[in-house]
């Protein structure tokens, strides 16, 4: 018998869980109507057909394709296999070169014609489904209804999609920002303010000056955020899908295309308040705009704090002009306890001279593969076993969820007894993606290629011969920033007890050193390692760097 593969999907968490089963009968049922032994399914559930990234059921049926472990995919329709033109198209032409058929349960076998012509179809009915959600969005906003997602200082009504009312603790803050903010204060000081006050922030686990301060092309921010005087603005921005990584992104739209409504009975500021705010806000901005960047120095975008990890920029500059540089965690939102403000001439100095000294050291990157490889698997293991948890956790959720909204529909129980229960589920829900959104993707090994050292040698050499003249050299650009930063991931700074200094960390990055093209899968792959050197600053502290260099720790 012909060996065939049972492939099903639906789109959305809103559609029905059984909706994959039932695909699934109707498709051993078409599999025996035609003699075809079903050998394996595969499915996707809550997978968008607009792209074939992200769906892994699909994904492992190409893999097994590959291996020809089936002959035949059958689908109750084309367009569970993808509603993209090109993605459909694609699909049939590779199945076509490895000799599988596809066969629709409502139209066959497909052919070049039967593909084009529902591939045309399925994208264009995609399509018009999505101007239809925005048309019913715009019905929602004009029934004084918001149309938009959570906004702090509200939450939704159970029962009345689109309806908020106020949570007085969250509006409380809201009016502390904007009095504070016209007062003076600026969202950076704002954010310090309310993390060392414990106040939960909108997402995440802390205040920044940037959820304060916004975007204005983009009008979000909670500065801009007009609900607050009771306005819905709607249609700021648009979302489009990248082709190339399967993920949505917002593009702003013109002024001219957002919709607004009155809802006085949300506002949370007064008019003067609010008036005044915005108009600081485009006083500092305009202030700011006269400004033209400063050159970037050498470790420009490098430097890292050792305690958050939070880059390091400058902080300013004393009497002689030297440049002084702190944790960017402590001036934007005060929650991080390194502040300790450090020279960066100095730093530069440490870093350039222990580079010069010890990196003509070639036998070391065969040392480091071999350890490299080691850690990557042993993090591989903790990450793939970290994620599998995840994923039972948030799918018993998931289901604990559904089954309660079915027994409120059904009239089992209540809508007024689940309210709290099905609030519980979404924010456990809701930290549980936040888990999946911080979690890095499974490290992978590499090979060390014959040209590897070659590459090695000739990168430290170019190195090396501009950090000979550093210490002279009028400024710190040209050759010696081309290839400092071939080499130099970033530079870590590990505050030590007072007056005892600081270490120096430099990280490197490992596909300069193996080469990309030999490479491609390591691109962003770092080498970390630790310089040793020592010397004085202004201040009289030490800065002090390690014994040499160093295989990675985990975590990189």
């Amino acid at each position: 018998m012909i060996r065939a593969a049972i492939y099903a999907r639906f789109s959305t968490e809103l559609q029905n869980e059984k909706s994959t089963e039932d695909q699934i009968a109707l498709c051993r049922a078409y599999a025996a109507r035609n003699g075809l032994n079903v050998v394996a399914v595969y499915e996707d559930k809550a997978r968008s057909g607009a792209s074939l990234l992200g769906r892994d059921g699909l994904l492992t049926l190409m893999k097994a394709a590959g291996q020809k472990t089936f002959d035949t995919i059958v689908v109750e329709a084309l367009d569970r296999l993808s509603r993209d033109m090109a993605d459909l198209s694609g699909l049939h032409k590779r199945l076509s070169f490895l000799g599988i058929e596809i066969q629709a349960v409502h139209d066959g076998i497909a052919d070049a014609v039967l593909i084009g012509i529902r591939g045309l179809v399925g994208q264009m009915q995609r399509e018009d489904g999505a101007k239809k959600v925005r048309r019913g969005m715009a019905g929602v906003v004009r029934d004084g209804r918001h149309a938009g997602g959570r906004a702090y200082g509200y939450r939704p009504i159970l029962g009345r999609p689109g309806e908020l009312e106020v949570v007085e603790r969250e509006a409380e803050v809201v009016r502390r920002i904007f009095d504070a903010y016209s007062a003076g204060r600026t969202p950076r000081d704002l954010a310090g303010d309310l993390n060392r006050d414990g106040i939960a922030p909108p997402r995440g686990t802390r205040w920044n000056g940037s959820t304060i301060n916004g975007n204005a092309q983009r009008g979000v921010g909670l500065l801009f955020n007009e609900l607050y005087v009771g306005r819905i603005i709607w249609n700021k921005v648009r979302m489009v899908k990248n082709p190339d990584t399967g993920k949505r992104v917002s593009r702003p739209n013109p002024k001219d295309q957002w919709q607004m409504k009155e809802v006085p009975h949300l506002r949370i500021v007064d008019d003067d308040v609010w008036q005044k705010a915005q108009a600081l806000k485009v006083a500092r901005v305009n202030a700011s705009s006269s400004f033209k960047r400063r050159p970037a120095h050498l470790l420009s975008g490098l430097l890292r704090c050792g305690i958050c990890a939070s880059g390091m920029s400058v902080h300013d500059r004393d009497k002689t002009g030297k440049t002084r540089v702190r944790c960017s965690a402590v001036r934007e939102s005060g929650s991080c306890s390194n502040r300790r403000i450090i020279y960066l001439p100095e730093i530069e100095r440490a870093v350039l001279d222990s580079m010069r000294e010890q990196l003509r050291a070639p036998d070391l990157i065969e040392a480091y593969i071999r350890k490299y490889n080691q850690e990557r698997r042993e993090l591989a293991a903790r990450a793939n076993s970290m994620r599998s948890a995840l994923e039972g956790k948030r799918d018993r959720v998931k289901g604990e969820l559904q089954r309660t909204i079915d027994l409120v529909i059904r009239g089992v129980i209540a809508e007024e007894d689940a309210k709290q229960r099905i609030a519980e589920l979404k924010t456990q829900l809701s930290l549980i993606e936040g888990q999946f959104d911080r979690l890095d993707e499974p490290p992978s090994t590499v090979a060390l290629h014959p040209a590897t050292l070659q590459r090695y040698v000739k990168t430290v050499d170019d190195l090396s011969t501009a950090l000979a003249d550093h210490a002279t050299a009028p400024d710190d650009r040209g050759p010696l920033i081309r290839n400092f930063r071939q080499l130099v991931h970033s530079v870590t700074l590990h505050p030590k007890p007072a007056r005892e200094g600081f270490e120096i960390e430099v990280k490197g990055k490992l596909a300069a050193l193996i080469g990309g093209a030999a490479f491609p899968s390591a691109r962003h792959a770092s080498l970390g390692g630790r310089f040793g050197a020592a010397v004085g600053n202004d201040s009289g502290c030490e800065v002090v760097a390690g014994e040499g260099l160093e295989p990675p720790t985990p975590g990189l």
